[in-house]
């Protein structure tokens, strides 16, 4: 664990750690959690039923796929982050609910994403927002190769133009909610995981390189 002079110095109650498909995200916020002391939410990955059908027949079950993914996801955040730890210095997440959003503006019909849209917007406001988002960017080949080396099944069909697509996706609603801090951080280059080098430099642009509202880009 880190010293307790560098656990001080933690300005933030809440940071999410956001990224495309492979990027690190469950691996940063683990790491975070491990050396901060901090209370970690990693998203549940409960078998849904509406998967086998959605891989059966998408056009007619990618909206009540969603639906549930949405449900899911904030009756997590909402259990989690209600319950107050005291012997934890402050929470970070591998996922928030913008997730939803993000995905599903790539499985879903115009219309349909349109209302869901909706309903989206509601439920969000009632969810704390985090002090900062984390995002992790990482290029499309890089990312496949991550993919293949965690070896799921179902990430087997996942294409280089479906991962552009996603990480449009957050950036439209980055560019779109501009009253967050987005803190982009371009991992393209290091490894934070084999390279502890690497992971300082990451948590020096997390924890004390001032972030304002908005987009704010950092390269290495």
């Amino acid at each position: 664990m880190q010293s307790g002079t560098r656990m001080e110095t933690v300005k933030y109650n809440y940071i999410v750690i956001e990224g495309n498909i492979g990027a690190g995200k469950t691996t940063l916020a683990s790491m975070i959690a491990r050396d901060y002391n901090a209370k970690l939410i990693l998203e549940r990955f409960a078998d849904n039923p509406f998967l086998p059908k959605f891989y059966s027949d998408p056009s007619r079950y990618s909206f009540p796929l969603e639906l549930s993914f949405l449900a899911d996801r904030y009756r997590q955040l909402k259990e989690e982050l209600m319950e107050q730890d005291l012997f934890r210095s402050f929470t970070v997440a591998d996922y928030y609910f913008m997730k939803s959003l993000v995905f599903s503006s790539k499985t879903l019909e115009q219309d349909e994403f349109s209302l869901y849209r909706q309903i989206f917007y509601i439920i969000y406001s009632s969810l704390p927002k985090p002090d900062l988002y984390v995002y992790l960017h990482v290029p499309p080949e890089r990312l496949l190769r991550n993919i293949a080396l965690r070896g799921r099944e179902y990430e087997k069909s996942i294409t280089a133009d479906y991962l552009n697509g996603i990480h449009e996706s957050y950036f439209n609603f980055f560019r779109q909610n501009p009253e967050n801090r987005y803190l982009v951080l371009d991992i393209s280059d290091i490894d934070f995981v084999a390279n502890h080098e690497d992971y300082d430099r990451i948590k020096e642009m997390i924890f004390n390189v001032p972030v304002a509202q908005g987009i704010n880009l950092r390269n290495f």
